[in-house]
């Protein structure tokens, strides 16, 4: 066992509260509600509404719909247009929910994870009624109660923002030393460090993997088998 292999075993298993993303590390959100179609429905809201000026054409062909999100809200911060769309997003995650594809594995690791005594929390950019919606349909939302810290109203809170991260440690009164978060992109590594919590990456595919070393992720598994491995151990 090479050194960076121990070393990453006992910060999975010495972690008191472990802050899980939740599109990736715990599911495929989309997988079966595509979320490049959720983005061409905020598009088309804004356009039933005569303000496709608001995005640029390439705003207007984003595949995330948290990039529609954004560019609005960088023109109309706080406004009324901002709640409806982003209660339009939030319908569509919902919708999202009950096709979500599980990340192999993950189930067992939040269930193994709680049993050896961590806390757990969602951090995430998804709105946690989808997320509690989700957590539901498989049995797990008793393990992490009502600690699920989603998108609010302002989107610049959005990782990298430290915000929701912040809101599950304060909930958990827990010193970020001895938190760790559990996410796929590099938001979340950002996130992670501006509320000094440590960091593992989960990587599905070459490109997640390569996004978040070139972000500067030091420790990453490729599937969360492996860090079901190291909690059973």
């Amino acid at each position: 066992m090479t050194s960076h292999t121990q070393d990453l075993r006992e910060r999975i298993t010495r972690a008191r509260y472990v802050l899980f993303d939740f599109d990736g590390p715990v599911c495929r959100l989309f997988a079966g509600h595509a979320a490049d179609g959720v983005s061409r429905k905020l598009v088309g809201s804004l356009e039933a509404r005569g303000l496709r000026h608001l995005l640029s054409d390439e705003e207007r062909n984003a595949t995330d719909p948290l990039d529609v999100l954004r560019a609005v809200h960088r023109r109309c911060p706080g406004s009324d247009l901002m709640v409806d769309l982003e209660e339009l997003l939030t319908q569509e995650e919902l919708r999202a929910a009950s096709s979500a594809k599980a990340t192999d594995f993950a189930d067992l690791v939040v269930r193994t994870w709680a049993a050896r005594g961590a806390r757990l929390a969602v951090t995430t950019n998804n709105s946690s009624r989808a997320v509690r919606k989700y957590l539901e349909s498989r049995g797990l939302d008793v393990y992490f109660a009502k600690r699920l810290y989603g998108r609010t109203a302002d989107p610049g809170l959005l990782k990298p923002d430290p915000y929701c991260l912040k809101q599950a440690l304060a909930a958990l009164d827990a010193d970020p030393v001895d938190a760790l978060m559990v996410g796929d992109a590099p938001s979340d590594l950002l996130a992670a460090q501006k509320a000094g919590v440590s960091f593992l990456g989960y990587a599905r595919n070459g490109r997640k993997e390569k996004l978040l070393r070139d972000a500067g992720a030091e420790d990453l598994v490729l599937s969360m088998d492996r860090v079901l491995s190291a909690l059973r151990d």
